[in-house]
């Protein structure tokens, strides 16, 4: 029977907004490949091109559709192999993306179908080693690497290796010789402030008004630095590409930096110029006050707002690493951001009918840990929260309020989808091949999305390149509370503590820049991303230390040391009884989800 035009792309296009069309479709297409697959006895059932067809046009009808899904559903690009063992049970290995060739699941389906046990699998080294799931002389996973295979049977045994490793409750509990891990569930930790204003937001009336009262009234400013200038030489360097910020002058400044600096007295720094950090090569830190900054820049009145003059003498503390050297990576946290619903959206940015923008309100039957893996681990150089929570990661005003159901934030991890990127968004993306950007998203763009290992969306850009001058500017909403979706006050008034991150690309080399704002406005943040003449910046999170962190890591005689840009930050890392520092986002799981540099493999 040739099914192939019942399963064609014409009859998924017409289908593409209702999913409950697409699954009985599915299930023919399906039935027909499952029985080629059953037929075959073959090890890893081989599709032809036309079946390959089917199965992706299938699944991008279920991705398309307004409806109410699965995580699973949520991924067009998977590919699932099936054994059947000898007990009568089937094992099936998805592969949620094949390309990036992270994350699979692993399912363990009794003969009767009654019962089914869903694990989820990260591949410890996705470059370097490929799973299959083989099927002579008896099913089993197969991970081949430059060194050979290796091949194992997590599911033998009574109990299995896979339920012992589920009960260790380890997050990265490792099997089949640690060449992957089976990612437990656990608690993410959180700070007193973050519980609370989560405990007021999910339960109290008008909880979201209160915490924004209670940030307006006693915590706005909390967090300002300023410097006075000293009498010394002024020091610093230019690294290969990356130049000193474009300032009015370069004063010395007394600073609370955390960092340990090379070629400078402690705590001694000349704005606009860049320092090494002690022992880790390929990262350097500075500081600017947006007072110095420019007068050229900041008499644009035009594309920004004027700076206050808290704001212009507000501390701001820079890092930048030099991208030829690392790898960056993202995580999401145990809890946030949240799949569901932002309550910003209204009127049309609105659909009730499903439980999230993206027809999920939860990531089950995959794990998110807040946490790096013990392979990528031995190679961390540095992490930094990521972006906005789901609360505030949709717009409440503006043209992107009612399209897009609100224009939600998007995210994408190891490969897989969990928020779709949206157009209009400053995103932060990772190809399959180590390519890092920063730019707008676009429709066009989602033609990368087979190749995309990592990505983070978070509002509007805060500059980007002028096309026709070649000068780095403010984005056009940067002046625009509202439309921005910069988050503050009802009064717009939008100084607190603020972080962003910038690419600055240069003489070959490719930096990224992390910008640690005491207190400052988006206008503040884009004239200082301006200073520094970067291709395209965008905001991180903002209000608070743990929303705004950033530390690196120097090993010492075998031992991990954690550096925090600001020594407040220490705090929200845990400590042994014996006083030894366990580091937030390599030493337990968080529940924010965050960005990781670890160093590349050839450089370690």
């Amino acid at each position: 029977m040739d099914i192939f035009p019942y399963c064609s792309g014409k009859s998924f296009s017409r289908l593409s907004n209702d999913l409950s069309k697409v699954k009985p479709l599915k299930r023919i297409c399906m039935a027909f490949l499952s029985a080629a697959f059953l037929a075959s006895g073959a090890a890893a059932f081989e599709e032809t091109e036309a079946e390959a067809k089917i199965r992706l046009e299938t699944q991008r009808a279920e991705y398309d559709a307004i409806a109410s899904k699965t995580v699973k559903e949520l991924q067009q690009f998977r590919r699932a192999d099936k054994a059947v063992l000898k007990t009568g049970e089937t094992v099936t290995l998805t592969f949620l993306n094949p390309n990036v060739n992270a994350w699979l699941l692993l399912e363990i389906e009794s003969k009767n179908k009654k019962k089914k046990k869903t694990f989820h699998i990260e591949n410890a080294d996705p470059v370097g080693q490929k799973i299959t799931l083989d099927l002579e002389p008896k099913p089993h996973l197969a991970i081949t690497s430059e060194i050979g295979t290796y091949r194992c049977v997590p599911w033998s045994g009574r109990p299995s290796r896979l339920q012992k490793a589920s009960d260790g409750q380890l997050p990265f509990s490792p099997i089949c010789g640690a060449r992957i891990y089976l990612r437990n569930k656990v608690k993410g930790s959180r700070t007193n402030l973050e519980a609370t204003s989560e405990f007021m937001r999910d339960n109290v009336w008008m909880g979201e008004s209160l915490v924004g009262f209670v940030k307006d009234a006693f915590f706005k400013d909390a967090h300002l630095e300023t410097a006075e200038e000293i009498e010394a030489e002024i020091g610093g360097l230019k690294p290969v590409g990356l130049e000193r910020a474009d300032l009015e002058k370069t004063p010395v400044v007394a600073t609370r930096i955390g960092l340990n600096l090379t070629g400078v007295k402690r705590g001694q720094m000349t704005m606009g110029s860049w320092y090494p950090v002690a022992d880790l090569p390929g990262v350097f830190s500075t500081t600017i006050q947006p007072r110095v900054i420019s007068q050229e820049l900041l008499r644009d009145k035009g594309s920004a707002n004027r700076l206050d003059s808290k704001e212009s003498r507000a501390q701001v503390y820079l890092v930048a690493f030099d991208m030829t050297q690392f790898e960056l990576g993202y995580e999401l946290g145990t809890q946030h951001p949240r799949l569901n619903w932002s309550p910003r959206p209204h009127g049309a940015g609105r659909n009730w009918n499903i439980p999230g923008p993206d027809g999920i309100n939860s990531p089950a039957p995959l794990v998110n840990l807040g946490m790096v893996n013990p392979s990528v681990a031995k190679r961390i150089v540095a992490t930094f929260t990521g972006g906005y929570k789901r609360q505030h990661a949709a717009f409440r005003y503006g043209d992107y309020a009612t399209v897009n159901h609100g224009t939600h934030y998007g995210f994408i991890v190891h490969g897989v989808v969990e928020s779709k990127l949206q157009p209009n968004l400053s995103t932060l993306f990772v190809l399959d091949d180590g390519t890092i950007q920063m730019k707008t998203w676009t429709l066009e763009d989602n033609k990368l999305l087979p190749r995309i290992r990592f990505a983070r969306q978070n509002g509007v850009p805060l500059v980007e390149r002028d096309s026709e001058s070649g000068k780095s500017m403010p984005g056009p909403r940067v002046p625009q509370w509202g439309p921005g979706n910069w988050s503050g006050s009802a009064e717009a008034e939008l100084r607190t503590l603020r972080a962003g991150a910038c690419m600055r690309r240069a003489e070959g080399k490719q930096f990224l820049i992390y910008g640690y704002f005491s207190t400052a406005t988006p206008s503040a943040m884009a004239r200082t991303f301006q200073s520094l003449s970067c291709d395209y910046a965008m905001l991180l999170d903002m209000n608070a230390l743990e929303h705004t962190y950033l530390a690196v890591y120097v090993r010492k005689q075998g031992a991990l040391q954690a550096q925090h840009l600001v020594r407040g930050m220490a705090a929200i890392d845990k400590k042994q009884r014996d006083g030894k520092v366990i580091p937030r986002f390599v030493g337990f799981s968080d529940n924010r989800d965050f960005f990781y540099l670890s160093r590349k493999k050839e450089q370690r």
